[in-house]
Order: C-alpha cells, then structure tokens, then sequence
C-alpha cells in the first residue's frame, strides 16, 4: 500500500472515529436528560394524586390584583384589613382543602390565605356582613377577591346580583 493510500484510510477512519464519538456523546446526554431530577419530580408528581396537591401550598398571586394588606387597625382589635373588590358565590363538589363542599356552611375560596382563615365579608353597598371560613382556591376571574358559598352569598343578599363589591377583613 502506498503512503497516500494509507494516509486517505487515516483520515476516512478518523472521520468515522469522529462520528462515532459524536453519536456516542449526543447519546449519553439526552439519557442524562432523561433521568434529571426534574424528570423524576414529574413523575412521582403524577402518581401521587389528591394527598400530594394537598400538602403542598397553593399559590395564584398572579390572579390576585393587588397583594393583601397586613396592616393593624388602630383600635387595638384582633382584626387585620384585608381588600377590597369583587365577591361572587360558587358550587362544587369538592374543594381544594380536601373537604367535601356544604353550600349550607359559611366557607369561601380565597386565591392566597390559608385554609382556615376566617373572612369577614362585609358588602359595602349595604352594609350587610357574614364570617366566612377559607377551605377552597379561587376565584379565577380578574378582580374578584373572593367566592363565597351560597349560605354565605345568601346573608349577604347577593344571590340575585351574583356580584356585589365587598371589603374583606381577616379575623384572628
């Protein structure tokens, strides 16, 4: 064999050598895609069901229009000021705490509060106000503070209207 016959299969084989190496690390790091962590938690993620949406907190601040304020009131209560905005009522079958929806119980879904929290929501058209307890997410309109049951929208004589304006307050 002659020089140049040898030095072309030198390259030809490296070149094939070269595209091996490629294959073989192109390879390599999409198996090491595949088993990133973030893969994993996607999985367990979809296994797991309702007791995993549970135990991890809920969170919808994008929705919410203006962050709550924690602010004291100055008479000294053990009310804090909340928001205002725009409530409406719902019905489910169940909700994101785990309980079973009641439309007879006082209970609301609240975008961010804790599971709990007790609301005071006070319609400020008429002054009318209920205590509500949050034990659901939500509501996922624009501008709406907070959904309350139907018991709840009843004492607040808002079943008509679906609607109304109201100032939340957080009772401690």
């Amino acid at each position: 064999m002659s020089c140049i016959a040898r030095a072309e299969t030198a390259r030809i084989s490296l070149a094939t050598a070269s595209r091996l190496l490629l294959a073989i690390v192109g390879a390599a790091s999409l198996a090491a895609c595949a088993q990133s962590p973030v893969g994993r938690q996607k999985a367990d993620l979809g296994g797991t069901g309702r007791q995993a949406a549970i135990e991890r907190p809920h969170r919808v601040a994008a929705l919410h229009p203006r962050p709550i304020s924690r602010a004291r009131i100055s008479n000294g209560d053990a009310k804090q000021a909340a928001s205002h905005g725009v409530a409406s009522f719902y019905s489910d079958t169940e909700t994101a705490s785990g309980e079973k929806f009641d439309k007879n119980e006082l209970t609301a879904a609240h975008p961010t509060l804790p599971f709990g929290t007790k609301l005071r929501v006070t319609d400020v058209s008429s002054g009318r106000f209920v205590t509500v307890r949050v034990n659901d997410r939500g509501p996922y309109i624009r501008g709406r503070v907070v959904d309350v049951s139907p018991s709840a929208a009843e004492a607040l004589g808002m079943v008509d209207r679906g609607i109304t304006n109201v100032r939340l307050d957080v009772v401690q």
